[in-house]
């Protein structure tokens, strides 16, 4: 199974497809994200071959690897230690939510150390910007501001 995934992974990083958006290369102000063509003259909408594809169902990647993360494994985004719970670390990957502070989250990066799991978007807790906090003292800050409340 797991070489069947990586298989339907390949194919959808082959499959891959830049839509241009109609007039990208003519103004500096039009993003490149793609906007279905609406003129009445359009080539584009008439979808003339020289004017590039449309987004079609045929560029939709395999239902077995829709939404999973390029290294194989589902995303689970995870706002407290609570979330960790019901994550099995063979099937899924954790995403820890940007709105959780620096304490939580190292936490939250510690227990799924413990339990294996996988970190999509780990912070190193030496970072210039943060402060050397052990995941007791974490806790205990955590656990006294919740009694000032």
């Amino acid at each position: 199974m797991a070489d069947e995934i990586r298989r339907l992974l390949k194919v959808r990083k082959s499959k891959e497809a830049r839509f241009k958006r109609e007039g990208v290369d003519k103004k500096k102000t039009i993003r490149d994200s793609w906007r279905r063509p609406r003129g009445l003259h359009s080539k584009q909408r008439k979808q003339r071959k020289a004017k590039g594809p449309h987004p079609t169902p045929g560029y939709g990647s395999p239902l077995a690897v829709r939404g999973m993360h390029p290294c194989g494994l589902k995303e689970v985004r995870v706002f407290n230690l609570n979330d960790l719970e019901g994550v099995d670390p063979a099937v899924q990957a954790i995403r820890i939510a940007a709105t959780v502070g620096r304490k939580k989250r190292e936490l939250v990066q510690n227990k799924a150390a413990e339990m294996k799991i996988r970190i999509l978007n780990y912070k190193d807790a030496s970072h210039p910007n943060s402060k050397k906090v052990s995941g007791e003292e974490a806790a205990q800050e955590i656990e006294s501001s919740g009694e000032e409340e």
